[in-house]
Formats: structure tokens, C-alpha cells, sequence
């Protein structure tokens, strides 16, 4: 028998983009394909905009090394630059990638980051393709997972018609229109009015965006719903069945309804080991000259690479008459200061920390008021190390293997471990194994609400919510739950804030400016904040190799050779 193409260990290219069509035909757009597979695919080479070797010499800095620094690191190193990462982390790398072991074998693990790629992320592809990591399917063939909304509780194969429209007060034409049609109305109607080619524009920065896609941008998810005609009812009902939108209704409409061109959710993977092995991939790459990632580079063009955790920048400056940037950076250990100059950068921090950088002379007015307020949204993941897995025991509180359930409580998502999916024969994997539950997954006030709970209240709270999703006898859990631990991304002391979600105006506003360099192109930026694709890898990758050959052709196009 077959293995369905969603199901395949590390997918080729044919077979994901074949996934992307397919999903895309479903959908009754199969003219999106071109768009998506072009605009999501990586920039070109870097050796495009300059010749092998030719930064022998040129010092440059990155702020971060998280994927965006990592990633321009990696590319401005076939350019024989001499680069220097300034990471301010020095208890772990990846940035907002963040893989957490329980054990020191490494087997029982779960992301606090990034834990999701889609099969449409084509830069994502390009680097786990580049690095031959193995990764695995996170789709569900037939999902059993619970929507507990409205102190009700559902399978994902009941009705909501049956069970939840009664609870809402719904109008009577909302009442009788089936669930998947009033949400396809809600997420998928207006971008569905508008020409292949403008619907494009929402995975597109651009100086100047066509009028008929600048109402998704600049109202709100809440005001988007309530101009189709949604009831507060409906729009009560959707928050309840889709906790994430929920949380999010003040964001910009553009914002959900982009991860819905690119079917985000619909086919996805994960690296296996963990999402840092791509950070580990990154770093050991620049301890190695002979890599065959690096093209057969002669060693004597590549350029070096220095990584330094444990130092925050707290200054950027640029002298006058001096080309040159000057980085001030604080050793987080025992406070020394460092003064380095370069003659690039590479501000690849998101604009939480780099809002506390003094920046002399400032960077655009524009620009400045984006740091100052560009919208960051929290997010609060806890795991539960469980001694078996009662999710997948044959009970009525069971029966799932992977997927995730939802809620209207505060803890909002509760993802179960995807690594019993591919099992050969039920019998193979064994529900009486450990697992790593993600107990809570949640965004935005529901975050800050439950993050900054007193932790033994927090993990009693998140206990007690997850038996009541499950229909579990209170206290079933102590017994099962080992070990656990929380991160609040608000308070993690080197990022504060888990991604950046525009608010309406903000991406025409800002997008654009956020992208050009500054210093006299000597300064440049990324980070998944300056990207299309916020909180996903494909957007810190995405640009960080933007950066890098935006970097490269101000270098090359300037005589500098």
C-alpha cells in the first residue's frame, strides 16, 4: 500500500509542491500555485550580486544569531568576508528556535519556538534540503482531537452546528449556514474577490499596494468580521472555535487571511531531533571549509566566521566623516564593554531589544517610530513530561495520535507529540510511553494572563485545564505529569515578544522602510519582523539572506572592489 504523499518522510521538492497544488486545487485556486512557490522560494545566490572573494578583507557585524543573523552569516561567508556574530544568548542558540530536552539522550523533547514548517516555505526547504536534515510529517490523516468550547465538549468529528450554534446568539441566517461555510466566509471570501495577482500583493513588501487589497491590511480582524455582517455571536462562536483568531482579533485582517493563501496549516513537518538542529547546522558550517553547502568555495575564498554569545549590542554609531560602524556590546557575564568597528552590519535583533540600543545618528524618522511601536504579540508555551501518554490510550478521553486540541479556556491549544504518527503497526508505538505534551499553547492576553501566574498556581491552572478538555476525574494528572517546564515570551530576556503581528496600517505604514538599509547603505536588516511571514522560519531565513545580498550589491555596485 502506498504511503499518502503527506505522510512521507523528508519530501522531495516534487512531492511538497505536488501537496501545494494539490491543497490549491482543493481550494478552487490552482492559479495561486506560481505565486506562492515564486514569492516564498529563496532570494538568488548571493554570488549574483558580487564575485567569490571579493569582501576579502571587509569586516562586517551581525546583531543576533538567531536565523535571520545566522542565515546572512552563512551567506556573505562565500564572499570571503571576515564576519562577527553578537548574539546576546549564551546559555543556548536559535533565537526564537528553541528546542527543550527533558533528557540528556535527547528523546523526549518539544518546541518552545518554531515547531511547524510548512510544505509551502520554500527558503525553509532550501536550507533543510542544504543541510540534508531529515524531517517528518505533523499531519493528521484522520484527526480525533477535542474542541472543548463554551464549557462543551466536542470531537472534531461532531457536529458544531449541533452542539455549539445553540449557545451563541446567532442570526437566523448564520444558524443555518454550515460551519465550514461561515468560516470560509469569514477567512477565505474576500481574498477569493480579488484577481490572482493582487491576492499575491498580501505575501508581497511593496512601496505602494493596489487599493482593492488595502482594506484587508488596514482593518482588523474584529472590524473585517463585523463589515462582512457577522453577528457579535458569530464572532464569539469563531473565537471559541478558533482560540488563535480569538486571541488575535485586534491584529490586521491581512495577518490571518496571508497564512490562509499559503495553506500554512495544511501540510506541515518538523526536523527530526529537534528545529535547533538547523541553528547547530548554521554554526558548525562556519568551522568547516570544505562543506559541499559552500558550493566546492576554495577555502582561500571563504571568508571566517566568529560567534559571540553573551554579548548584547547596547549601541550603534557612525561617526562623522567615518564610513565605518562602530558596535558597543556588553558581555551579559560580568558587564565588561567592548567597542568593535566594522565596515557593515547587520541589525538582525527584533525591534523589542533594539528599541533599548542607543542609535547615533538616528535611522529614519519612519523607521524610528516603527521600532517604537511595530506590534509584538506574547505567547506562553508549557510542556508536560508524562510517564504515558493517556491521550493515546484506547479510552474515551483518548484515541489521539498527534494533531492538537482546542479551547476557549486560557491555555487555548493543547498539541499532542507527532512521532507516533508514521508508526508501522498501532501495536509499535505504545500509548504506556513517556511523551512531551505542549499542556498550553496560547498568544496575546491569554499569554500574559496565565504566563504570569505564580508558577505552582500556573501549573495547577494548566493541570486542571487540561483534564477538563479531556473529561478527566480531577487529579488525574499528578500522577502522570513528571516534570514540566514554562517559557513566557514577554519575559524571555534577550527577545520580549514571541513574533511581530502587524496592526491595522502598519504594514503599509512600515514595511517597506523597515527594509531599507541606513548609515549610507552600510547598515542593513532582517529578522521575521521585516518579512511577509511572521513567527515562521521562512521569514527570518527569507531575509536574513535578503540582507546579505542587499549588502553584496551596494558593496559591488559602489566600486568598493
Amino acid at each position: 500500500m502506498s504511503v499518502p504523499l503527506n505522510q512521507v518522510l523528508n519530501p522531495t521538492n516534487e512531492q511538497r509542491r505536488e501537496m501545494i497544488r494539490n491543497s490549491l486545487e482543493t481550494d478552487g485556486r490552482p492559479e495561486d500555485y506560481e505565486y506562492i512557490v515564486r514569492l516564498l522560494s529563496p532570494p538568488p545566490d548571493i554570488t549574483n550580486y558580487a564575485q567569490l572573494g571579493e569582501l576579502k578583507g571587509i569586516k562586517i557585524g551581525v546583531i543576533g544569531g538567531g536565523l535571520a543573523g545566522l542565515s546572512a552569516a552563512f551567506e556573505l561567508r562565500k564572499l570571503g568576508a571576515d564576519i562577527t556574530v553578537l548574539e546576546a544568548n549564551d546559555s543556548r542558540i536559535g533565537g526564537r528556535v528553541y528546542t527543550w530536552y527533558f533528557d540528556s539522550e535527547g528523546k523526549y523533547y518539544n518546541e518552545f519556538g518554531a515547531h511547524r514548517i510548512p510544505v509551502t516555505h520554500e527558503t525553509t526547504w532550501h536550507y533543510i534540503n542544504l543541510f540534508g536534515l531529515n524531517t517528518r510529517p505533523l499531519s493528521v490523516m484522520r484527526r480525533n482531537n477535542f474542541l472543548y468550547v463554551h464549557n462543551t465538549r466536542l470531537r472534531t468529528t461532531d457536529s458544531i452546528e449541533q452542539m455549539l450554534y445553540p449557545l451563541y446568539n446567532l442570526t437566523p441566517q448564520e444558524r443555518s449556514t454550515p460551519w465550514p461555510e461561515l468560516n470560509d466566509y469569514a477567512f477565505l471570501y474576500l481574498m477569493m474577490q480579488l484577481p490572482p495577482d493582487i491576492r499575491s500583493e498580501l505575501i508581497q513588501i511593496m512601496p505602494e499596494y493596489s487599493p482593492e487589497i488595502l482594506p484587508l491590511m488596514n482593518y482588523s480582524v474584529r472590524q473585517t468580521l463585523e463589515n462582512l455582517g457577522f453577528s457579535q455571536g458569530a464572532i464569539s462562536l469563531i473565537s471559541g472555535v478558533d482560540p488563535g483568531t480569538g486571541a488575535l482579533l485586534d491584529i490586521s485582517y491581512a495577518e490571518a487571511v496571508q497564512e490562509e493563501y499559503t495553506i500554512d496549516y495544511r501540510n506541515t513537518y518538523t526536523i527530526e531531533g529537534g528545529m535547533v538542529n538547523l541553528s547547530y547546522a548554521f554554526i558548525q558550517s562556519f568551522f568547516t571549509d570544505n562543506l559541499p553547502q559552500y558550493q566546492n568555495i576554495p577555502a582561500s575564498r571563504l571568508g571566517t566566521v566568529t560567534y559571540l554569545p553573551g554579548q548584547t549590542v547596547t549601541g550603534i554609531y557612525q561617526l562623522q566623516n567615518n564610513s565605518q560602524i562602530i558596535l558597543a556590546h556588553r558581555n551579559v557575564r560580568d558587564l565588561s564593554r567592548t567597542v568593535d568597528a566594522f565596515d557593515y552590519v547587520i541589525c538582525a535583533i527584533p525591534y523589542s531589544t533594539l528599541r533599548e540600543v542607543e542609535i547615533k545618528p538616528r535611522f529614519s524618522n519612519l523607521k524610528m517610530q516603527a521600532i517604537l511601536e511595530y506590534n509584538y504579540t506574547n505567547s506562553q508555551k508549557t510542556f508536560f513530561l508524562c510517564k504515558e501518554r493517556f491521550w493515546e490510550q484506547d479510552t474515551g478521553y483518548g484515541r489521539m495520535v498527534g494533531g492538537f486540541s482546542r479551547t476557549d479556556l486560557p491555555i487555548q491549544y493543547i498539541f499532542y507529540p507527532g512521532d507516533h504518527l508514521l508508526c508501522p503497526e498501532p501495536s509499535s508505538c505504545s500509548p504506556n510511553e513517556p511523551g512531551v505534551l505542549i499542556a498550553s499553547y496560547n498568544y496575546h492576553l491569554n499569554a500574559t494572563r496565565v504566563g504570569n501566574m505564580q508558577k505552582p498556581l500556573r501549573f495547577e491552572f494548566i493541570k486542571e485545564s487540561v483534564e477538563e478538555v479531556h473529561g478527566l476525574p480531577g487529579g488525574f494528572l499528578d500522577s502522570i505529569v513528571e516534570d514540566h517546564k514554562t517559557v513566557v515570551w514577554d519575559n524571555e530576556p534577550y527577545i520580549r515578544g514571541a513574533f511581530a503581528l502587524s496592526l491595522p496600517g502598519q504594514k503599509q505604514l512600515f514595511a517597506y522602510e523597515m527594509q531599507k538599509p541606513e548609515f549610507n547603505q552600510r547598515i542593513f536588516f532582517a529578522g521575521e519582523h521585516l518579512s511577509t511571514k511572521h513567527g515562521w522560519m521562512q521569514g527570518a531565513l527569507y531575509t536574513g539572506m535578503a540582507a546579505a545580498n542587499q549588502l553584496a550589491y551596494s558593496f559591488h555596485s559602489n566600486g568598493n572592489t
